[in-house]
């Protein structure tokens, strides 16, 4: 039987390994064909020798992935194969309890992936940003957002690996439920927390300070029937020239937030229509939705861990047959990560749909589509977005729909609604 699992499981990392390759072969090979086309939508706004810096660093930042990638598989590889009963016995037999020896464990993995992926960061933010004229971040800052992430990541990593091992130690039968109510908190708490304790470690955020912007807002929020508390400008400046918008928190911490240099590079009108985009996800609940998914999957996946974890078989193929629990959760958690990359589509797919549904919520909001389109063709000019990604590799991975279709979609909202209030 344990073969059969060790199979199962190169099975699954091959695949994992061989797929995303063809997916980041066919995309690449799509952009270089197609590279030189500009997209009827685009022809007003770019032009040969910018469609020419997209399509580069579009090639540059997913070769730079893919070698990303490849070492991660190379490092979990060696780490299974060669090292792991070393590990193991290593934590074993430390003089401590069996909750600080899973922390010790989980940590140990967790500062090998995270200094791996450091020589990616530096090089993707130190040259490669830097070379498009995106990068504006210094090392000193670089230097204090990477020690302000692994105290804070270290911090909850603690939590939430101390809070499950306890279950596991001391409700041995039922530690998958009083899991995964402690992660349904433990989530909720986070979005609630990340926008007003976790963020402004990192960034300075402030109500928008143009007071006709403000105005116009307010205005914009009261036809959505919102409050106009939680708009806000983030100085991402200090690190990157992309521009960008996003929504985010729960409850009275719920805010949207408009980087500076957006607001910096586009018109009132632009803005707004952003701004009824992020509205849109708003109204429509979508991070409600999205977490009431995450809480009824995890439910499902917190039992499934609980019926394998204890299974001889699974650690019998690795060479681990007298390994602690927590071993075991190193195991699955090497399963479902490697079977779960195949449902990314599902995901993405969802997020696509919010997308579309936010966009037209920002059509009705603002009473035209033509801000949000020049808005659009503006970002991606100013982020050196891929016009020309493969169907296959937006159905797999794109969160968004692809900024043509985007454009098209609310091209044809105009078309098909000439008298639209606002027109």
């Amino acid at each position: 039987m344990e073969n059969a699992v060790l199979v199962l499981f190169f099975v699954l990392f091959a695949a994992r390994f061989f797929w995303r390759y063809i997916l980041e072969r066919v995309n690449i090979s799509h952009v270089k064909e197609h590279g030189k086309e500009i997209p009827p939508v685009f022809l007003q706004t770019i032009k040969q020798d910018t469609l020419n810096t997209m399509v580069d660093y579009t090639l540059e930042h997913s070769r730079l992935d893919s070698k990303e990638n490849l070492t991660d598989d190379i490092i979990t590889l060696i780490i299974v194969f060669i090292f792991l009963p070393a590990i193991v016995d290593s934590v074993a037999v430390l003089n401590v309890s069996f909750i600080m020896q899973a922390l010790v464990f989980f940590g140990f993995f967790a500062v090998v992936g995270g200094t791996a992926g450091i020589p990616f960061d530096l090089y993707g933010t130190f040259v490669l940003e830097k070379k498009y004229g995106f990068s504006t971040i210094t090392w000193r800052i670089w230097l204090a957002d990477l020690f302000k992430s692994v105290i804070v990541s270290a911090i909850l990593f603690s939590v939430v690996v101390c809070a499950l091992m306890a279950f596991i130690l001391y409700l041995p039968n039922s530690w998958w439920c009083w899991g995964w109510v402690f992660f349904t908190l433990f989530q909720i708490m986070m979005l609630w927390l990340y926008p007003v304790l976790i963020a402004p470690l990192f960034n300075k955020y402030e109500p928008i300070k143009d007071e006709e912007l403000r105005n116009k807002i307010i205005a914009l929020m009261e036809k959505a029937g919102l409050k106009t508390k939680g708009i806000f400008q983030v100085d991402e400046g200090k690190r990157s020239k992309h521009t960008n918008a996003y929504f985010t928190g729960i409850g009275k911490t719920k805010r949207i937030v408009l980087y500076d240099t957006l607001l910096a590079s586009h018109s009132h009108e632009e803005i707004l229509s952003i701004l009824a985009h992020e509205i849109g996800h708003w109204k429509k609940k979508h991070i409600l939705k999205q977490l009431v998914f995450m809480i009824a999957a995890s439910l499902f996946l917190l039992y499934g861990i609980y019926l394998f974890v204890n299974w001889p078989p699974l650690y019998a193929a690795f060479g681990l047959p007298d390994a602690p629990m927590y071993a075991g959760l190193f195991l699955v958690s090497l399963y479902l990560g490697t079977a779960g990359f195949f449902l990314n589509p599902v995901g993405a797919a969802i997020s696509r749909r919010y997308e579309r549904e936010a966009d037209f919520m920002a059509w009705q909001l603002t009473g035209t589509a033509a801000p949000m389109i020049d808005a659009l063709r503006r970002l991606a000019k100013d982020n050196l977005a891929n016009l020309h990604p493969h169907p296959w590799y937006v159905w797999f991975y794109y969160s968004h729909p692809p900024l043509v279709q985007r454009i098209e979609f609310l091209q044809a909202l105009d078309y098909q609604n000439p008298d639209k209030e606002g027109r």
